[in-house]
């Protein structure tokens, strides 16, 4: 169980350098717009992305 989820880690910090590697103007311009949301749509950008988390897990079982 250690092993996956150190494994886990190690595919979200891979696929959170992609963007700054293959596209930095891009990537600075995106996390300044989202410096400019309120608080409320930054949570449900984090909701999303954990439903979607649990979809993508559930349905590879």
């Amino acid at each position: 169980m250690r092993s996956i989820v150190i494994a886990a880690l190690g595919m979200v910090l891979i696929f959170e350098g992609v963007m700054p590697v293959i596209a930095p103007r891009q990537w600075r311009n995106t996390l300044l717009k989202l410096t400019q949301l309120s608080d409320g749509q930054v949570r449900w950008i984090g909701v999303l992305a954990m439903v979607l988390g649990i979809i993508i897990i559930q349905v590879n079982r």
